[in-house]
């Protein structure tokens, strides 16, 4: 593997909307240079906003609603941080924004401890087996026991938990974390802002009583003592498997703890990982390019309605200007303006390698899962597919706006916003959605950026499925479901069972059809 490959650090943050995600991120820009202070893009100071919350309504409602790429250096290191959205309405966008990284920051509040949101989102790295770094936030609040902590991260989480610092004192009289590798003590003093570095003996140097009190460093020394004792040594290879996780303790809105954090990512994390194809594995280090697509957006800049389709290098390298192949197509495309981004914020770039996320302009001919390379014909496998779960009719409430319209719901759900139906005995479009926040952002974003103000009618919905089968039974079976059967935009045929009695129905009297689940291509 070549030196910039090998530099190459790529992850996701993982937690709850409630866990701090958006002041660690900017601390880790803080840390590299990008912004000057937290909320604030270099030279660009009238900005207050978090710099990954970049749409309107996620400045106005103070969420996340779309993963963001940020790009910045640390250390030697080139990082490439997919900050995914927490709320559970928007995990197939947080889902697909795994499938790109090669490990992943799981933020969890010490006052709450393990969340829902945390725990369906850890399922996915399981799956992937991603390796995982812990960071327990907000110890200067009171919150809960440290042992409680690791023993609901290692039971909920299923994961084995190796405690890399340990702290001292919680809530008001939280004085600092305890390194267990290197015996140093990290002073936290949130009057004054002051932090210092301080080397010990061990966990028994009385200037840590002097600095903490009696009372405090007996508790720390009893969970030291069962951290060390009890619990297995860190295994770098359980580690790099997804079934062991460093676990550190801070403070990311008083900025401690952060830094120690960023670098362990550089020396833990790996760098660029083999990946599947449906041909073969593919080695990072290989002298071919290849990359996949695992997100598009349009409109970061609505002034010019731009379409930006987001890379993943998986190997090689390439160059500012250079033609790939575009596998789905055949067609061979040539990468004119690559960028790397600060949120919707982008500079052009002359080179990436495998590892790196950049964005390339989208004139409409990407979709999530596409493959490009240097020539070979092969496909990146693993890019997940989800069936809605709430649908609605949307009807416009301006009939001069339907161009408007048409192409909102045509770009909005290429981007894997929604996705969209033509209802075979109504002219009225029906989006299906996972979560039912993105029936707000779609309504939003139709206003916001196409002007095309429209009205959600929910339809309910015991089930979506997509069949196939022998022509003449598909056609039979269209036929007596018409009222149910829609066409999704590969034009293939999709029932939206209206309860469960219906599908069973279906299923007893169409034997020669599959209704599958998700869409098959």
């Amino acid at each position: 593997m070549n030196e910039e490959i090998s530099k190459r650090r790529t992850f996701a943050i993982v937690s709850h909307p409630d866990a701090g995600k958006t002041t660690i991120t900017e601390k880790f820009l803080w840390y590299g240079n990008v912004i000057r202070e937290a909320g604030h893009v270099r030279a660009k100071s009238n900005r207050s906003y978090t710099v990954s919350d970049w749409m309107k309504i996620e400045q106005q409602r103070g969420i996340s609603v779309s993963s963001s790429v940020l790009n910045f250096p640390f250390e030697g290191c080139m990082f490439n941080l997919v900050d995914t959205p927490g709320h559970q309405d928007f995990c197939e966008d947080t889902y697909r924004a795994l499938t790109a990284v090669d490990a992943a920051l799981v933020l969890i509040d010490s006052v709450n401890g393990v969340e829902k949101q945390t725990i369906r989102l850890m399922n996915v790295c399981r799956m992937r087996h991603t390796p995982i770094i812990t960071f327990i936030n907000k110890m200067d609040l009171d919150g809960r026991h440290v042992l409680d902590l690791l023993d609901e991260i290692e039971n909920v989480l299923k994961i084995k938990v190796a405690p890399f610092t340990l702290p001292i004192g919680v809530g008001k009289l939280f004085k600092g974390v305890y390194c267990i590798a290197d015996n140093t003590f990290h002073t936290f003093n949130k009057e004054e802002g002051e932090q210092q570095l301080i080397q010990m003996t061990g966990p028994d140097d009385p200037r840590l009583v002097e600095m903490c009190g009696e009372n405090w460093v007996e508790q720390f020394k009893e969970e030291y003592e069962m951290v060390t004792g009890a619990m297995d040594p860190f295994d770098h290879e359980k580690f790099l498997k997804g079934e062991m996780c460093p676990v550190f303790f801070g403070s990311a809105v008083n900025n401690f703890g952060v830094r120690q954090l960023l670098n362990a990512f550089a020396q833990l994390a790996p760098p660029p990982m083999i990946r599947d194809t449906d041909k073969r594995p593919v080695d990072p280090g290989e002298d071919a390019f290849s990359a996949f697509v695992f997100k598009i957006q349009a409109n970061m800049d609505p002034k010019h309605r731009d379409r930006t389709a987001f890379l993943r290098i998986c190997s090689g390298s390439f160059t500012r200007g250079e033609k790939v192949f575009h596998v789905r197509t055949g067609r061979e495309i040539r990468l004119a303006a690559p960028t790397a981004f600060l949120a919707k914020d982008k500079e052009v770039i002359d080179n990436a390698w495998a590892g790196d996320i950049v964005g390339i302009n989208d004139p409409g001919l990407f979709r999530i899962g596409d493959t490009l390379t240097d020539g070979e014909k092969m496909s990146y496998t693993g890019i997940p597919d989800f069936a809605p779960e709430h649908f609605a009719r949307v009807t416009l409430l301006n009939p001069l706006k339907s161009k408007q319209m048409a192409k909102g719901l045509a770009e909005l759900s290429e981007e894997g916003a929604t996705q969209l139906y033509e209802p075979m005995k109504s002219a009225i479009p029906v989006i299906g959605v996972v979560g039912e926040l993105q029936f707000d952002v779609l309504k939003f974003r139709l206003q916001s950026e196409y002007g095309a103000d429209v009205s959600l009618d929910r339809v309910p919905a015991h089930g979506i499925r997509w069949v196939s089968g022998p022509e003449k039974d598909v056609n039979k079976f269209a036929e007596e479901y018409a009222m149910d059967c829609m066409l999704d935009k590969e034009r293939n045929l999709v029932c939206l069972f209206p309860n469960e009695y219906r599908l069973n129905q279906a299923i007893k009297n169409y034997e020669n059809l599959t209704f599958a689940e998700t869409s098959q291509g």
